[in-house]
């Protein structure tokens, strides 16, 4: 099967470059130039090429007074985490490795049926990235991750995080063929890593990024004092990308 979806994104690919390479011959041989972008539209010249790709979100246009929380990984099961999530009923997409949850599985699975709008949604396999790999090794990479989420949780995915926040359009197109619908990365990095990241002011519709790690406790702790500092509330992100037209 993985084969089959590589050969599509393959062959998408090199008909997106064909059209590209024509459309420059027309101009080269006397036909009609392409009008000129405004340069106030930037979004739409680079984004020619992604029609029909699943959009690339860091930030979601509302105007409710909601921040969206994600979580990548899932190697560090704090038991005081999943309190948090559940008690106050955070609502949170996590975006898991299935080498990360597998060894404990029952850790997220306990967070998705006893939270609230607490999704699994793909971050691949390895944590590779995916701009530097082939077309079979984004699809394996993608589409397995996908797949063994599905066998463990009961759901496809429907949102990929790109390791490194690392996307192109190639990228776009294994997702697409793997049924991803979005790929999200974010506004704000809440990760304490060597050291604690300043706390930004949050606005509506910014995704708040944090990691499972030993300090993700107090990293929820700052986000969550920080959106109710600005008057937000953590809220369900599919929902909201749907509402926002980014998707359908």
């Amino acid at each position: 099967m993985w084969r089959s979806r590589a050969v599509l994104a393959a062959l998408a690919s090199l008909s997106l470059t064909v059209g590209a390479a024509q459309a420059a011959d027309a101009v080269g041989s006397g036909g009609a130039a392409p009008a000129a972008v405004p340069a106030a539209a930037p979004a739409a010249a680079a984004g020619a090429r992604a029609v029909g790709l699943p959009p690339v979100v860091s930030h979601v246009p509302t105007s409710e007074k909601v921040v969206f929380i994600t979580i990548d990984d899932g190697w560090a099961h704090d038991p005081a985490v999943a309190r948090t999530l559940v008690d106050q009923r955070v609502p949170a997409s996590l975006f898991l490795l299935p080498g990360a949850f597998s060894y404990d599985a029952q850790y997220f699975t306990g967070l998705v049926a006893q939270g609230r709008s607490v999704n699994v949604e793909n971050h691949t396999v390895s944590h590779s990235d995916l701009t530097m790999l082939d077309a079979a090794g984004k699809d394996a990479e993608v589409c397995g991750a996908g797949e063994q989420l599905s066998a463990a949780f009961g759901r496809e995915p429907k949102l990929l995080r790109p390791p490194y926040g690392a996307v192109n359009d190639d990228v776009r197109l294994a997702a697409k063929a793997c049924g991803v619908k979005a790929l999200i990365t974010w506004t704000h990095d809440f990760t304490t890593w060597s050291e604690t990241p300043a706390t930004p002011q949050l606005n509506a519709g910014d995704i708040v990024l944090l990691h499972f790690t030993p300090t993700l406790g107090a990293d929820l702790k700052r986000a969550l004092d920080a959106a109710k500092a600005a008057g937000l509330k953590p809220a369900a992100l599919m929902p909201h990308l749907k509402s926002a037209g980014l998707v359908k």
